[in-house]
């Protein structure tokens, strides 16, 4: 089997570098003649990618919108849509079957033992009628004291803790390096991003449009 003779990396990176210089030569003749570049370049695109572009510029605001801080109930409401969300993965529906089913039973060794009786409504609904006040918690209840959990629920408790400190700790960290306002995240370690930001002073301002070409899906 023959070696091939031509590299397909270098092959790519000229293609690459004479998409660029047309790009850069038509943008050069247009703005020669007067006319605006990015209206010119406009005219080939059609209603849907124009739409579509839109809808990801707004889509990108409002998440970058979202991430930031409002107000603490707004941060506790988010929190706490992610740990249901983070409970649905981990047997939540089974955990409350059988929290279900313990108060089912719970209710029905009340009624057997008189504490409670079972009032028929005129809709045919059943309801629970706590006759002397003991099986329903008040603010003078102390037994539900005496409820233990169980291992897994108490393991459970214990990852949580431990990942909101992991949690906690990194945005500690994070608070004293300067953060890019606003931009999307474009490296794996912080030797990357060193590097990243180094591309970007030297070549932003040549490849700004093409990056949105590429965003858009319409590159050369």
């Amino acid at each position: 089997m023959q070696r091939a003779s031509v590299d397909p990396s270098q092959l790519t990176s000229i293609n690459r570098k004479k998409d660029v210089a047309s790009h850069n030569l038509l943008k050069a003749e247009i703005e020669e003649g007067g006319e605006d570049f990015e209206r010119k370049r406009a005219w080939d695109w059609t209603i849907e990618e124009s739409e579509r572009w839109d809808e990801r510029l707004a889509e990108k605001a409002r998440k970058r919108d979202e991430n930031q801080f409002a107000d603490y109930n707004k941060e506790a409401g988010k929190v706490y849509e992610r740990q249901l969300g983070q409970m649905a993965k981990t047997g939540f529906e089974e955990r409350l079957a059988s929290y279900e089913q313990d108060k089912r039973e719970a209710i029905n060794r009340a009624v057997a033992s008189g504490g409670l009786e079972l009032v028929e409504t005129q809709e045919g609904e059943l309801i629970a009628v706590d006759k002397d006040g003991t099986f329903y918690s008040t603010n003078d209840t102390s037994t539900f004291t005496g409820a233990k959990p169980s291992k897994d629920a108490v393991d459970r408790l214990v990852a949580d803790i431990k990942k909101a400190e992991e949690v906690r700790m990194k945005k500690r960290r994070e608070r004293g390096r300067p953060d890019e306002d606003g931009q999307d995240v474009t490296y794996i370690n912080e030797k990357n991003k060193q590097f990243n930001m180094k591309l970007a002073r030297f070549y932003n301002k040549y490849t700004a449009d093409i990056r949105e070409s590429f965003e858009r899906g319409t590159a050369i």
